[in-house]
C-alpha cells in the first residue's frame, strides 16, 4: 500500500511548474487537507484551494428565511439537519435571524441526523411536520429514498437541494476559473458516477481526479493532476476505485430522476446557476411545503440572497480568496458568533480553517 509519505515523495520528485493551484470541491476533502497538515507537507509552489463544496454555505438565504417564518407563524414542527440551525439571514436584529433564534422564540424546531428521523418525528406528531432538506447529491439521495418508500400524510418537504458540478462549470465558463487542476468529490461520484466530471478535461483542458476522504487518496489525486499538468495530457482519473464505479449508483440515480427534476437554482451570494438544483416533480407536489404553506418571501424583503454585510463567504466558496483573507475572519466572525454560513457548518471552509488554527 502506498503511504502518504510515499505520495509526498513522488510529488516532490515531479518537475513542477512555477505554481499550480489545485481546487478541491468537497468540505470533507478540505477538512482532511487542513487537519492533516497536507498543505505544509507539499512543495510551496502547490496551492490547494477550497471550492464550492458546502451545501449549507450556498443554501439560498430566502429558503432559510422561509423555514424560519414557517416555524414561527405556522403550527408546524420544523426539522432540519443540525448544521442549518445557526445559519443567519439578513433580517433586523429585533427579529429571529436563524432557526436557533426561532426556537428560542417558541418555535418547534428540531435537528435531525437522517431522513428517517424526520419520518419518525412525523409519525409521532399530531400536527404538520416540515423537513427543511438542504444538501448536495449525497444528502438528497436518501431524502428521495424516503419519499419513494412513502411518508406520513403530515410530512412535507422544503427542498433546497443542489448539484455539485454546475458551480465548477460556471467558474470554468467565466474564463477566470482561478485554478489549474481539480480534485472532484468521491462521495458524489459514488452516487452520480465519475462521468459528470469528464467535461473538466474534455472541454477545458484542465486535469481532474476523483478522490476519497483519506489523505492517501487526496495525495494520489494531487500527484495525478500534477503529472497530467506536466505531461499536458489532461484526463479524469479515478483515485477512489474501491467505491466509485462508472455510472455511479444506478438505482439511486433512477430514483432521483423519478422524484426530482433539475431546475435553475440560486446559490447564496453567487446567484442563479442554470440546471444546478433539484425540485420535486409534479406528481409529488402534495409533499412540497412551498405549495402547502404561505410564501413568506415577499417582494419587500431586500438584499435577499446576499451575504451579511462585510462577509466574503461567496468569494471564499468560489476559491477566489482564502478564509483568512475575509474581512471578518477571526474578528467579528468566529464559530461562537458566526456572521456568514462558511463559519457555521462543519463543512464550511472558514469553520474548518478556524478549527485547524485551534489544533
Amino acid at each position: 500500500m502506498t503511504t502518504a509519505r510515499d505520495w509526498i515523495e513522488r510529488i516532490r520528485a515531479l518537475d513542477l511548474p512555477e505554481r499550480v493551484k489545485v481546487m478541491n470541491v468537497c468540505g470533507g476533502h478540505e477538512r482532511s487537507v487542513t487537519v492533516s497538515g497536507m498543505r505544509s507537507a507539499l512543495p510551496s509552489n502547490i496551492e490547494i484551494t477550497p471550492g464550492p463544496g458546502c451545501s449549507v454555505c450556498v443554501c439560498p438565504e430566502e429558503d432559510i428565511y422561509q423555514a424560519i417564518q414557517l416555524a414561527l407563524h405556522e403550527r408546524v414542527t420544523l426539522v432540519t439537519f443540525g448544521d442549518m440551525l445557526r445559519v443567519p439571514v439578513n433580517a433586523p436584529k429585533s427579529e429571529p435571524r436563524s432557526l436557533v433564534d426561532a426556537r428560542a422564540a417558541g418555535a418547534d424546531v428540531r435537528p435531525v441526523a437522517s431522513p428517517l428521523e424526520a419520518r419518525r418525528i412525523a409519525e409521532e406528531s399530531d400536527g404538520p411536520v416540515v423537513f427543511f432538506a438542504a444538501g448536495f447529491e449525497t444528502t438528497t439521495a436518501p431524502v428521495v429514498s424516503l419519499i419513494r418508500e412513502g411518508v406520513p400524510e403530515n410530512l412535507s418537504f422544503l427542498l433546497s437541494a443542489r448539484l455539485t458540478w454546475p458551480a465548477v462549470a460556471m467558474l470554468l465558463d467565466s474564463g477566470e476559473p482561478g485554478f489549474d487542476a481539480l480534485i472532484a468529490p468521491g462521495h458524489v461520484a459514488t452516487v452520480m458516477g465519475p462521468e459528470e466530471w469528464e467535461f473538466v478535461p474534455r472541454e477545458h483542458g484542465i486535469p481532474a481526479a476523483v478522490a476519497a476522504f483519506t489523505v492517501e487518496s487526496l495525495l494520489a489525486a494531487t500527484w495525478s493532476v500534477l503529472r497530467q499538468k506536466i505531461e499536458k495530457k489532461p484526463f479524469l482519473d479515478n483515485c477512489y476505485r474501491s467505491l466509485v464505479r462508472p455510472g455511479g449508483n444506478p438505482l439511486a440515480r433512477e430514483h432521483m430522476q423519478e422524484v426530482l427534476e433539475v431546475v435553475a437554482a440560486n446559490w447564496r451570494g453567487i446567484g442563479i446557476i442554470p440546471a444546478s438544483g433539484f425540485g420535486l416533480r409534479e406528481q409529488y407536489a402534495a409533499l412540497d411545503a412551498r405549495l402547502q404553506f404561505p410564501d413568506y418571501n415577499r417582494e419587500g424583503r431586500r438584499r435577499m440572497g446576499e451575504m451579511p454585510p462585510g462577509c466574503d463567504c461567496a468569494s471564499v466558496v468560489l476559491g477566489r480568496i482564502y478564509p483568512d483573507q475575509c474581512r471578518l475572519f477571526g474578528k467579528g466572525c468566529n464559530p461562537r458568533n458566526p456572521v456568514g454560513p462558511c463559519m457555521v457548518s462543519d463543512e464550511g471552509v472558514c469553520r474548518i480553517w478556524w478549527s485547524g488554527q485551534e489544533a
